[in-house]
């Protein structure tokens, strides 16, 4: 199936795509300095949310959830904070965060897929291992002063605000591609359907979910570096809750919870709405909480759409 049958054929990615499209109508009436101000702004801060959906999708297709995310990225981003400050160059930066993420995804999939654990439970205890080694580690002290050679991968503003933007589309497009025209992305939809199912047809569901956690961990580490480059310090914080946001919009986006269908253009447009909610709200001068409690309604609305889509479905 082609991506592109793969948006026509989706009522979820359509329904969401048209309220992403009312939302920016009525920014547009209601404040058109949005996209003037704000509208760029809102893509280089959702890119690395866009890289981590890319993941999460992945993850949850197969049927399994990965909540250590958060930790996993703080991880990356320290590794890649402390390795600036001692001037390594940004390919050798990036190498070591996407091998920091990768082992860590490795280690979740060892756990899910060798030894049979149920992956919440996993990523809940890695979740806080990752974190609190994290804390015990740095002991809270902040990264800071990173050299103006990182910063926007030592480029202007400008220009590394673009190519943030690229790398992240980039990303999406190759996965998105994938799963749609690789065998690989086909066992991936078909160990999230049926997993006995799937291994009398040839497929190997253990190997294919190890798979899909070190990939997670990967993209993690790519999107820290999105992250870190942005700023002049790296808190050992960062990434808090990001885990909920990056499941959010994936779930938004129509992937189900239960495993077995979802689309990357669907996590695309979670990722483009949850982020101009939030953006908009900002910009709009609305008190912080209000985003949190949109955002609830909106991932309450998708979760009982899908809990309605299946009981129809049923005989």
């Amino acid at each position: 199936m082609s991506l592109g049958i793969s948006i026509v054929r989706n009522k979820r990615e359509l329904s969401v795509a048209a309220v992403y499209a009312g939302l920016l109508l009525v920014l547009a009436l209601v404040s058109p300095r949005f996209y003037h101000e704000e509208f760029l702004d809102t893509w280089v801060i959702a890119a690395p949310t866009l890289v981590l959906a890319v993941g999460a999708t992945l993850v949850i297709i197969a049927r399994q959830i990965d909540i250590s995310i958060g930790s996993q990225f703080a991880v990356c981003a320290i590794v890649a904070g402390l390795l600036a400050k001692m001037d390594w160059s940004i390919p050798a930066i990036a190498g070591v965060a996407i091998s920091a993420g990768a082992v860590m995804g490795a280690f979740n999939g060892v756990l899910v897929a060798r030894l049979g654990l149920p992956s919440i439970v996993v990523t809940l205890a890695t979740m806080v291992i990752f974190r609190q080694g994290l804390t015990w580690a740095r002991e809270g002290e902040i990264v800071t002063n990173l050299p103006a050679s990182f910063q926007w991968f030592g480029q202007s503003q400008a220009a590394g605000q673009r190519l943030i933007i690229i790398v992240a589309i980039a990303i999406f497009a190759i996965f998105a591609w994938a799963m749609n025209w690789l065998v690989v992305g086909r066992q991936v939809y078909a160990v999230g359907s049926d997993e006995e199912a799937a291994r009398l047809a040839g497929v190997r569901p253990r190997r294919l979910v190890f798979g899909v956690f070190v990939l997670m961990g990967v993209l993690v580490g790519l999107a820290s570096l999105l992250q870190c480059v942005r700023f002049a310090e790296v808190d050992p914080n960062t990434g808090l809750g990001l885990e909920l946001e990056v499941i959010a919009a994936v779930v938004v986006g129509g992937t189900a919870i239960t495993g077995g269908r979802g689309t990357m253009i669907g996590s695309l447009i979670g990722v483009a709405l949850l982020g101009t909610i939030v953006s908009a709200m900002v910009f709009l001068s609305v008190a912080a909480q209000w985003d949190k409690v949109i955002e609830g309604i909106i991932i309450l609305a998708a979760v009982a759409s899908d809990g309605f889509g299946l009981r129809r479905r049923r005989p």
